[in-house]
């Protein structure tokens, strides 16, 4: 199954130069940060891995936020996600922010629930947005309701926004992708293939059908022991829908490895190349941690991202991450894993890496 945007994967090759500083002990800016403009949230999931935030009301500064994607344009930063901790659009500036973010050299993302990805915001901001993914766990209003903890008219809002973002992409000849994300559970299993129909019916470019991954600190548990493989035939029926303007992203490699007993590397690699930014404008080394004071480097109200990321406490978290952190501490399947696969294999090559 194409997964031409290498969801399942990653996307590091790309970058030789700045792998080809790390690998020389260079002191890196990151690629990627995933920012969280919104501590709330509109919907309580049942599969929420941040529950145990606690949804704090809490939105980032807009000026204060503005001031430091100039910065971080300038200091090479190619990619910014805007979700986190609650919905994004939930912030009243995203628009602005997004358009900025743009403007600043960064290419700009967005996950979200999609109640909110009202016309105005897509007349406002879809034009700066290189991708914005849905995240619809349902094909019924009902199933719906259910998921996401909200009422069932949420779900004919989030399809009517996703039609209206097709056609406006259309008529405005933008090339935003807009793609739809449902995480496979127990309660939505007979409903995924009806998504994928419903999905390319209003024109969405893809929908992305992913496994649930236990977060350590999540206070939700009732999904912790569900398995995936014998859910792994439904691709078969996702290739069936699959063509040159519409795909199915089954990521099997990530429901696969959640039954590994054993990591493609004992270490954390990943770090030097991305970051989280939370509601309160915290820098986090990681966002599988948050909360975690280990893995907080400083404040953007405070200093400037330079100084933050250049600073002591950073290089103390990365010494501690290079020589203390048991992986096993980690989430299966955390949004670095395809990155640390492919470094770790970079430092430690096999014997035979000249036979090319």
């Amino acid at each position: 199954m194409s997964d031409e945007y290498k969801i399942d994967s990653h996307k590091l090759m790309y970058h030789v130069g700045r792998v080809n500083d790390w690998i020389n002990g260079a002191n890196i800016y990151p690629i990627y940060m995933e920012i969280s403009p919104s501590g709330t949230c509109n919907h309580r999931c049942t599969y929420c891995a941040l529950d145990y935030m606690d949804y704090q009301h809490r939105f980032l500064d807009t000026e204060i936020l503005k001031t430091r994607l100039t910065e971080l344009g300038k200091l090479g930063l190619k990619s910014v996600m805007f979700a986190g901790e609650g919905e994004p659009f939930l912030h009243k500036d995203l628009g602005d922010i997004i358009n900025h973010t743009k403007a600043s050299g960064i290419d700009v993302a967005i996950t979200s629930n999609g109640v909110l990805f009202t016309e105005k915001n897509i007349h406002k901001a879809l034009e700066s947005i290189t991708w914005i993914k849905i995240s619809i766990n349902a094909a019924t209003k009902e199933t719906y309701a259910k998921i996401h903890r909200t009422n069932e008219e949420d779900f004919n809002r989030v399809i009517k926004n996703i039609s209206l973002a097709v056609d406006f992409r259309a008529k405005n000849k933008l090339t935003s992708t807009i793609g739809m994300q449902l995480i496979l559970l127990p309660e939505n299993i007979n409903e995924a293939v009806l998504l994928a129909k419903k999905a390319k019916e209003i024109g969405a470019d893809y929908l992305v059908v992913k496994s649930y991954s236990q977060h350590l600190k999540s206070i939700t548990q009732q999904y912790r022991e569900f398995k995936y493989s014998e859910y792994i035939h439904l691709a078969d029926e996702f290739t069936k829908l699959s063509d040159a303007k519409f795909k199915v992203i089954f990521r099997s490699n990530a429901m696969k490895k959640l039954d590994e007993t054993k990591r493609g590397y004992e270490r954390c690699l990943a770090l030097p190349f991305w970051s989280y930014m939370d509601a309160g404008g915290g820098i986090w080394a990681c966002s599988a941690f948050l909360g975690d004071e280990r893995f907080l480097i400083g404040n953007i109200t405070n200093n400037t991202f330079e100084e933050i990321w250049n600073s002591e406490k950073r290089r103390k978290i990365m010494e501690f991450v290079a020589s203390g952190l048991d992986t096993k501490e980690c989430r299966k399947n955390c949004r670095m894993d395809e990155v640390n696969r492919y470094l770790w294999e970079l430092k430690n090559p096999n014997l035979h890496v000249n036979f090319i």
